[in-house]
């Protein structure tokens, strides 16, 4: 949520970034009517209470039953008016908090344009693509081959956009999936977080899933519960509606969770294989700073994903997101991981940061010294990494002529010392 104020005094700025995203810039129009209406409705309320509270005291001392009377009849019609505009301020109100909901967040200064994907920036390449000397196999017919990836009982059970994992399939991502926790904790910092894998609608509103991105999520009808897209959804709501101390800060989570999103799937390349699923797993880094540190944290949440993609010793590429892929961030990076049996650069991470556009939804605050008036904090969070995806770029990296995938050695330990799956 933007801050109002930075909307009333500075309604240009505002629509400017509206238009860098591709949004419409009327928006703030829309915004700042309502607001008027509101504002002046309150007012003429108070004006009106103030002026019974008075008179009600006149009431009380008046010794002449007919001007007594004349004066507690106009108090009713008064009563009546702001029960009246009681009722229109509310839907004023609420009008104002869906429009204020529904804006995004606006680009920094530093991000590039552009109006879709396409635009992002390669920052850089990081490690040589591996040059086979055969044609290598995609991860669908790899898996199929070893027996650790089973698509037909998938869809069976769930049906399209499912699959199962089976024995040493299962045991890698099981072995990716807590070395990723280790790291993480151990090296980078973070305290580990296991959250409930659904939430209540406000959660989903304080990381801004909703209302924009509602028909993204799997919602459990009959209740008040959806079904997680990220762990980012739980963990960045933890200290919601709480004022943090700044010595409390910064704030780093790591999470483990299944992630579900009904995401529009293209036909084509992702019909095929465990690319673009419906249920996945994801390790998420979250960050709780003060605001004149977050661009810095940024920089860092991206080191610590790039430390996963060079362990594996996986080819990378990091992208600076033009402002068409921005989402609800203010600045975003995304990591891709190479993957030679379907050609494609694939993304396994997402570094995002939201200065305090999510602090406002979710209540977010922290007290810069004691004492002092509360602030909204910034929050970040990025993939550490996401699966399967990385799950995908092993594969297809690590095959040898036989079908067989050897385990990356950093792995090998959570594997029990197996290092090849044949």
């Amino acid at each position: 949520m933007l801050d109002i104020k930075l909307i009333r005094e500075q309604p240009d700025l505002v629509r400017a970034g509206l238009r860098r995203r591709g949004d419409d810039p009327a928006q703030v129009d829309a915004i700042l009517a309502v607001d008027e209406r509101r504002r002046s409705l309150i007012k003429e309320v108070e004006v009106l209470k103030a002026e019974r509270n008075a008179v009600s005291k006149e009431i009380s001392k008046l010794r002449d039953a007919t001007e007594r009377e004349a004066k507690i009849s106009a108090m009713r019609a008064v009563g009546d008016r702001i029960a009246e505009l009681d009722q229109q301020a509310n839907a004023a109100e609420a009008e104002f908090q869906r429009l204020l909901l529904w804006l995004p967040n606006l680009p920094h200064a530093d991000v590039p344009d552009g109006s879709t994907e396409h635009d992002n920036v390669v920052v850089r390449v990081e490690g040589q693509p591996r040059q086979f000397d055969f044609t290598p196999k995609p991860h669908w017919e790899l898996g199929e081959a070893l027996g650790i990836i089973d698509f037909e009982r998938g869809v069976k059970l769930s049906g399209s956009r499912f699959f199962v994992l089976k024995g040493a399939g299962s045991r890698l991502q099981r072995a990716l999936i807590t070395w990723m926790l280790d790291l993480h904790t151990q090296q980078h910092g973070y305290s580990e977080i296991t959250p409930p894998y659904v939430v209540k609608e406000d959660v989903l509103v304080g990381t801004g899933n909703l209302p924009r991105f509602g028909e993204n999520l799997f919602r459990i009808e009959g209740a008040d519960l959806t079904l997680i897209p990220t762990a980012e959804v739980p963990v960045t709501n933890l200290y919601r509606d709480e004022i943090l101390e700044a010595s409390d800060l910064p704030i780093f989570h790591v999470a483990y969770t299944p992630c579900w999103r009904n995401e529009q799937m293209s036909a084509g390349r992702d019909v095929r294989g465990i690319k673009r699923v419906y249920q996945f797993d994801k390790v998420e880094m979250v960050k709780f700073v003060t605001p004149e540190t977050s661009y810095a944290e940024l920089l860092t949440l991206v080191d610590n994903a790039e430390d996963v993609c060079k362990a594996l010793k996986i080819p990378y590429r990091l992208l600076k997101l033009c402002t068409a892929d921005l989402g609800t961030a203010t600045m975003k990076y995304d990591l891709e991981m190479w993957a030679p049996g379907v050609e494609e650069w694939l993304e396994v991470s997402s570094c995002s940061n939201f200065e305090a556009y999510q602090s406002r939804r979710a209540n977010l605050r922290y007290r810069p010294s004691p004492g002092a008036k509360p602030e909204f904090l910034h929050t970040l969070n990025g993939s550490g990494l996401a699966l399967p995806r990385v799950m995908i770029a092993i594969m297809e990296n690590y095959q040898q002529p036989d079908g067989t995938i050897v385990v990356p050695e950093v792995l090998r330990p959570y594997m029990g010392g197996v290092e090849v799956i044949g």
